[in-house]
């Protein structure tokens, strides 16, 4: 009877040692971890450059957060560890994410260069029809070539920075664009007819009499 209880006394110690230690704590570290690397992501300019990883690398830190409210921090833990891993891999694709962004943008930017020269070549030929327009083609022109230097600035520091210089740029290209167009396609002012003589009043009569 002794064996039997003091082996049912064991049984039960072992039970309760067993059901502790599968009790995981929180995986703060883990979490604190995956964080960190979040942070990191960003800074780097995941946020610009690397979306789509970043957001893979988001869904997985969200599954971690719920198990960790849920208190299932084996669960959590794993995933906080697969977060981490997630958001550096976002960090890593920012590189060729800029450098895909630089290449786009200064192709937009060598076609709005272009579309500008042979807009300068048409408002040369057209000096005439331009006579009213020449202080607003001179300040244009200057604008133009000092957001030309701006938005090679930008393009070379953060490419996705200079979307709205471009877009600036393309809109004033677009503005002289259908200028001339309108300038060339209106009809040339015909030589201004004489005059025809007026009939002599009855005053002018009697003067030259």
């Amino acid at each position: 009877m002794i064996i039997g209880r003091r082996l049912k006394l064991i049984f039960v110690l072992l039970t309760l040692l067993l059901a502790m230690g599968g009790c995981a704590p929180p995986p703060e570290a883990e979490r604190q971890a995956a964080k960190g690397a979040m942070d990191a992501a960003v800074s780097a300019g995941a946020d610009k450059y690397a979306v789509a990883d970043l957001d893979a690398a988001k869904k997985v830190w969200g599954t971690a957060e719920s198990q960790m409210n849920e208190k299932k921090y084996k669960e959590a833990k794993q995933s906080y560890i697969d977060a981490k891993a997630a958001f550096e891999k976002a960090a890593g694709a920012v590189p060729a994410g800029k450098k895909a962004a630089s290449d786009q943008a200064s192709a937009v930017l060598a076609s709005i260069e272009e579309t500008w020269k042979k807009l300068e070549a048409k408002a040369q030929k057209m000096a005439k029809q331009m006579k009213n327009k020449k202080g607003a083609w001179g300040a244009d022109s200057k604008a133009f070539k000092e957001g030309l230097g701006k938005a090679q600035e930008m393009i070379a520091a953060d490419p996705a920075e200079a979307k709205p210089k471009l877009d600036e740029l393309k809109a004033m290209v677009d503005k002289w664009d259908n200028m001339l167009k309108k300038m060339a396609a209106a009809p040339a002012k015909s030589p201004a007819t004489k005059k025809a003589k007026k009939p002599a009043t009855k005053k002018t009569k009697k003067a030259k009499k």
